[in-house]
This record gives structure tokens, sequence and C-alpha cells, in this order.
């Protein structure tokens, strides 16, 4: 998998957490527990996709 692939999908994936902490928050019947979880990981993987940045070689200009 090539890094821009893995960057992708990494950031696919954290807009999914994004979208499953909104809706935990709006619901009446939303566990904190759940929701730090949800935050957790998608702190994670935001820490992940800052390190695939990191790693992928900077655009050339021509």
């Amino acid at each position: 998998m090539s890094l821009q692939t893995h960057l992708a999908e990494l950031e696919r994936k954290h807009r999914q957490l994004e979208e499953a902490i909104a809706q935990a928050v709006a619901s009446p019947s939303s566990d904190d527990l759940g929701v730090a979880e949800l935050k957790r990981k998608k702190l994670l993987l935001k820490d992940e996709i800052e390190r695939v940045r990191q790693t992928m070689p900077a655009p050339t200009l021509h």
C-alpha cells in the first residue's frame, strides 16, 4: 500500500470517528466513557496521520 493510499484510509477513518462522536454526543443516552474512547481513537488516528505526512516526500515544484 502506498503512503498516499494509507493516508487516505487514515483520513477516512478519522472522518468516520468524527461522525460517530457527533452522533453519540447528540444522543440523549450517550455514554461518556464511550464518547471518551471514540475521542481517544480519533486522537491516535490524528497522530498517525501526522507521522505518515512527515514521512512522505515533499511535493516538487516544476
